[in-house]
């Protein structure tokens, strides 16, 4: 059965090129905007069904992954920056402090419409960091399109005392241990392939 990824993201790509099986990726058009009160965990798995299922139709007979983040910072959701000023003060109000990120995670078999969603948590603990610190990491690392402000798979490391979770592929943006196990349950095992 061909795999598609629903996501135009380079971190998603390259995770899922880890375990070894062919895939194509399509981006859904959704709106992710959060409804009222919606908390980040529903958020995420509310996401991540929307973007396979946008993609059913025009793949019927495939296995669709999609996927979506947020970050949370006490009960404050915490976006995608977008500029390197709204970067540093999601830096600067994450200094010391815990950001959990929610990852959610469908895969939807659009040939018997099977429909696996979860979310995983993963915790990052923020070191007490200078202005002068958030700064250069920003410039250098220009992490602006990701949610909470950092890159844990580069430079962003050094942003942290202690790092929590299951899996850290799902604090890049794809939880690689929860999407093998729905991948075997849909009987395609990474390790048994060709």
């Amino acid at each position: 059965m061909k795999i598609i990824l629903a996501s135009s993201s380079p971190y998603r790509k390259s995770l899922l090129k880890r375990i070894d099986l062919p895939f194509e990726c399509h981006s859904p058009d959704i709106d992710e905007t959060p409804h009222s009160g919606e908390s980040a965990q529903a958020l995420t798995m509310r996401l991540s069904r929307q973007k396979a299922e946008r993609l059913k139709q025009a793949y019927p007979e495939h296995l669709i992954i999609a996927s979506d983040q947020s970050a949370q910072l006490s009960k404050t959701l915490l976006g995608k920056p977008g500029s390197e000023q709204k970067a540093i003060e999601q830096l600067m109000s994450c200094s010391g402090q815990s950001v959990t990120f929610y990852t959610g995670l469908c895969l939807l078999n659009t040939q018997t419409n099977n429909c696996q969603v979860d979310t995983v948590t993963y915790t990052v603990h923020f070191r007490h960091l200078s202005q002068q610190e958030i700064e250069n990491y920003i410039r250098k690392e220009k992490p602006l399109d990701c949610a909470g402000s950092f890159k844990c798979e580069g430079l962003g490391i050094s942003l942290f005392s202690k790092m929590e979770g299951d899996d850290p592929n799902s604090l890049i943006g794809l939880p690689l241990i929860k999407l093998t196990n729905m991948l075997i349950k849909e009987g395609i095992n990474p390790l048994l392939t060709n």
